[in-house]
């Protein structure tokens, strides 16, 4: 403690042993409780981020866990329609209600709060930063055991928000075969480091094709290098997602509950172990 404190920590830059840490976490309402929270990341769009937020809501509401889906991509929300939800979200004298999909995952977009699902979100990044907040603080979650944050590509306010708003517990990056030998997904894998959030799984999507005539299985974006991207990482669980043209027809449909995919086995169990 400096011989001159006056006590008062908010008037005082003194970096001593009394300062207590800030909690910069935005609190949530009292009727949110949320076990576990985890953003889905990408370094950048087209990867396929949206759909793993999606499949991993359905797999772990098949494990019998509540899950919940908060979309952070304001100005690209795609999560609704690949539940088919199209009716507006509702809320009360005590806040905003997230919508249901048909298994019972809660689910809080931007497109369920606009008359058109086509209608563009002109915003500026600190009113997209706010309305991010927003969908913690102000909507009634209820009781979740998994909520997954589907945030827009990138490093920008979006992401930077939620890391430092919300009380993330670990962070799923996605990407494609061509993107794991440049620098865009360990720009993403570095800014969580900086965060001190973990990287839960590195998950390489359109990782390959097999042919439905002959069964050989095709590299369509090259070669596999998400082993030696995770391991110059120190990330030990790694998932892969085929080029799977049901699966993206079940998403285009609003179907995606119905879709059956393993790829993502690893990741769900070990979800399941960080709350047992």
């Amino acid at each position: 403690m400096s011989e001159n404190c006056t006590h008062d920590c908010s008037t005082c830059s003194a970096n001593c042993s009394s300062r207590e840490p800030q909690d910069l976490h935005e609190k949530p309402n009292a009727f949110t409780h949320v076990k576990k929270l985890i953003g889905v990341v990408s370094g950048k769009g087209g990867v396929g981020k949206s759909l793993v937020t999606s499949l991993l809501a359905v797999l772990m509401r098949r494990q019998g866990y509540e899950t919940a889906i908060l979309d952070a991509d304001m100005t690209g929300p795609s999560i609704p329609r690949a539940f088919g939800l199209k009716e507006q979200a509702m809320g009360n004298e005590d806040g905003l209600l997230p919508s249901k999909t048909s298994t019972g995952i809660r689910v809080m977009s931007l497109n369920l709060l606009l008359p058109e699902e086509s209608d563009p979100v002109v915003w500026r990044g600190p009113v997209i930063a706010g309305a991010v907040k927003q969908f913690w603080t102000d909507v009634l979650w209820g009781d979740v055991d998994f909520m997954f944050v589907d945030m827009p590509p990138g490093t920008g306010d979006v992401p930077l928000t939620v890391f430092q708003s919300l009380p993330v517990d670990g962070i799923v990056v996605v990407a494609t075969p061509q993107e794991l030998v440049g620098m865009i997904v360990e720009k993403a894998v570095k800014m969580a480091d900086m965060m001190n959030i973990p990287v839960l799984a590195l998950v390489e999507n359109m990782s390959s094709f097999r042919c439905p005539d002959c069964g050989k299985v095709h590299s369509i974006f090259g070669e596999s290098h998400i082993d030696g991207f995770a391991a110059a990482h120190d990330i030990n669980t790694v998932c892969r997602l085929p080029i799977n043209p049901k699966l993206a027809a079940s998403v285009d449909a609003g179907a995606i509950e119905l879709a059956e995919e393993d790829g993502l086995d690893k990741l769900v169990a070990k979800l399941v172990s960080m709350v047992q």
